[in-house]
Order: C-alpha cells, then structure tokens, then sequence
C-alpha cells in the first residue's frame, strides 16, 4: 500500500494535537493539583465522602480513572466490531470527541460542594478521551504503508505534545497570575482552564472528522441485526488473532509494561503534589519541561527503531522505566523529581508512540483494523484499571505512594520478558 497525501497525514494527526490537551491539562496538571487543594481544605485528613462513603481522596481519584478504564475496556470491543461491520468508525469517533470535550466544559462547575458531580464527570470525559483514540488509532494501518508507520505514529503524538504545550502555557498563565486578568475568585483560572480544554478539543478535531476518509463497511449478512453482526465480526478478527503468535505474545508484553507507564503519567503529578508537597506551579513546570521532552523522544525512538527494530527498542525503553521506577522510590527533592521528570519525558513519548506502530506492523492486512485496535485497547485500559486500582489500594494500605510507585516495577520486569519471548518470534517477520 502507499501512505496516504500529506492532508490526510496532517488531519490524523491534528486529533492528537486536539485531545492531548485534555490529557495535559485534566489528567496531568493543572486537574489534579486544583482536586488535591479544594479537598485537603474543605475534608479533614484528607479523606472525601463519596456517596455516603469514606475515601482518601487521592485514591478516591484512582478508583474514579480505574472504573472509566473498565467501561472503555467493556464496550470497546464490541462497538469497534459494529464500527468495521458498518464502515462508520469516523462517528464513532465524533460520537466520543463530543462525549469527552462536554464533560470538561462540565467539570467548570466543579468544586469542593459539588464533589460527585465533578468526579461523574472525569469519568465521563475519561471514556470520551480513550474510546475516542481506538477509532483513531485504527485509522494508522490505512493511511500510512507499513515502512511509514513508525514517522507517521510518532508525528501524531510530537503534534498532541506541541498542541497541548500551547494551550498548557496559556492555562499556566490564568493559573499563576490571575490578577493579571482581574480574576479574584481563585478557583476560578483552574475551572476556566476545564473550559477552555473542551473548546480546544471539540474545535480542532473538527479537522480531523472533515478530513479523515470513512471506513469500508464489511460484508452485509441478511438476518442478523447490528449487534450480532458486530459481534460475528469481533468473534472472526478473534479467531484471526489467535493465529499470530508473536503478535499475542507482544500485546501480553503490552499488557504488563503498559500498566507502568501509565499509571506513572496519571498519577505523577499528585506524587509531587503530596509525596514531596511541591507547588502547583512547580508541578506544571515539570509536566510540562515532561511533554517537550517527549517531542523529541518520541522522534529518536522512532530513528532508533529503524536502525535496530521496534522490539529491540522497546525492550531498552522498558529496562529504562524499570531504573525510573527504583529512583522515584528515593526521590526527596524538587530538582531530584525534576531530572527524573527530563528521563520520563524521553522514553514516554517514544514508548507510546512506537508501542502503538509496532502493533499495527504486526496486524495482518485487513479492514477490521477498529477490531483489531480494540484487543490493543481493551489490552491497554484493562491494565490501566489494574494499575491504578493497585497504585491507590497501595497507597492506603502502606500510607505512601513511594511503595505503589515500587511495585509498579514489577509491571515492567514482566513486560520485559514479554518482550524478549516476542523477539523470539521477531526472526519471521521484518518489523
């Protein structure tokens, strides 16, 4: 196949640009901090009353993510199946970029009194944002030839870094001087800035949804209503599935090293928030001094794995996150967090990048590719909800996140010795 004109290339990749804003702003920075602060001051000992139940409130957060990521891992599977079956994946992905960009104009409304509104509504905008990107994802092996996929998935992620910088910086300036801007309420920047990440999300995918070509639909079975079609077309791409071995054992490597990385990105700002009680300003400097970092890392990744190979190079990449994992355990200081913030924001972009090309090098020429992105999603978000649901049950049962972020070595020593199993398999074919 030949890669797609460079408008269409550019399309894709503006949905990066639009959606990892959300993925800055809410999941990283500036949401977590505004959550830790309204609820250390208004609930004593940090423990939040969540429909008549108790929770520390930072594991409060975790379970709030890890139960979003359970959705997206059940419905995703069969949803993508009706999506190839009927050839409209691109509403699909309208449907869930409309979902998650009016949830963040939602959690403008949220504070300290509104503390089950504004968590239903993370949610919510947690399953618009992931279930979103497997209609996305799938879109890869159809527009870019198999030698182009590892440029192509590393542009769309350097584009959701660069974009969602920009929207950071403006964010940060609301943030810290608001008095700049006559702002007195002090709540107020951090909930504009939910605002303004629904506007930046919903407007620039708008590109995206205009440019993107609509997918094929499968072969029409008389007899059968949507549902059971979906799923006759789930059960095929399943069977096709299991007859590639090496691509079982690298998503089984996936599952685990995945399960580190990101727990680590979703749960790295409130580490610093309540683990060395670094101030939110210093916090977004980081995620930030994080995302520009991973540009350029996503891109030597990318190089690197032209020169040795996609499994050689993840394999690296994951004996580099093991190391992050034993050095965040003893991290004490601000400038300490900050060095190993510069090491994460090297490896993270460029394992998400050419985790996700890899993937799609290793599927089989085919028009289910929304199914099959869907077992690399369903892959993903079950291991998310497994890592984040042992990240906070850590954290209270311990009194401390260092022991969560210790045991998330575990994750990665597993992945490894996926990988170096898959690469067993690697000699068959070129990747």
């Amino acid at each position: 196949m030949q890669t797609a004109p460079k408008k269409v290339i550019n399309a894709w990749a503006m949905y990066d640009w639009a959606n990892s804003a959300y993925n800055l702003v809410i999941t990283s920075t500036i949401f977590p901090a505004y959550y830790v602060a309204i609820t250390e001051k208004h609930f004593p000992n940090d423990e939040v009353i969540f429909f008549g139940r108790k929770f520390v409130n930072t594991s409060l957060y975790d379970y709030a993510l890890a139960a979003a990521f359970l959705v997206v891992a059940l419905i995703s599977p069969i949803l993508s199946s009706i999506a190839d079956y009927k050839g409209n994946k691109k509403s699909f992905l309208r449907f869930f970029c409309l979902m998650g960009s009016a949830s963040c104009f939602a959690m403008y409304w949220f504070d300290y009194s509104t503390l089950e509104f504004g968590i239903i509504s993370v949610v919510i905008a947690c399953i618009g944002f992931w279930a979103s990107l497997v209609y996305y994802n799938s879109y890869l092996p159809e527009i870019a030839a198999p030698e182009d996929r590892d440029r192509v998935s590393a542009k769309g992620f350097a584009m959701g870094y660069i974009g969602s910088v920009l929207l950071q910086i403006v964010s940060f300036l609301f943030v810290l001087k608001p008095e700049w801007f006559g702002i007195v309420d002090k709540s107020f920047p951090a909930r504009l800035s939910f605002l303004m990440v629904g506007v930046w999300w919903f407007g620039f995918a708008q590109i995206t949804l205009f440019v993107l070509p609509k997918g094929k639909p499968a072969i029409q079975r008389v007899g059968y209503n949507i549902f059971t079609n979906g799923f006759i077309e789930l059960r095929k791409v399943f069977k096709e599935f299991m007859q590639i071995p090496i691509l079982k054992r690298y998503l089984f490597s996936f599952f685990f090293y995945n399960m580190g990385v990101q727990t680590v990105m979703l749960a790295a700002a409130i580490f610093g928030k309540k683990e060395l009680n670094m101030p939110e300003q210093s916090l977004i400097i980081t995620i930030l001094l994080i995302q520009i970092v991973a540009i350029a890392g996503a891109y030597a990744m990318s190089k690197l794995s032209s020169l040795i190979g996609n499994l050689k190079t993840l394999a690296i990449v994951v004996a580099i996150w093991i190391g992050i994992c034993i050095a965040a355990y003893f991290v004490k200081t601000q400038m300490q967090f900050f060095v190993l913030a510069s090491v994460v924001g090297l490896v993270m972009g460029g394992i998400q990048s050419l985790s996700r090309s890899t993937y799609s090098k290793l599927m089989p020429v085919t028009h289910d590719t929304t199914s099959y992105f869907s077992f690399y999603d369903v892959t993903e978000k079950v291991a998310i909800v497994i890592g984040m649901f042992s990240f906070g049950f850590i954290e209270e049962i311990t009194g401390t996140m260092r022991n969560s972020v210790l045991a998330l070595m575990v994750f990665f020593i597993i992945g490894l010795i996926g990988l170096l199993f898959a690469m067993k398999k690697e000699k068959s074919m070129s990747i």
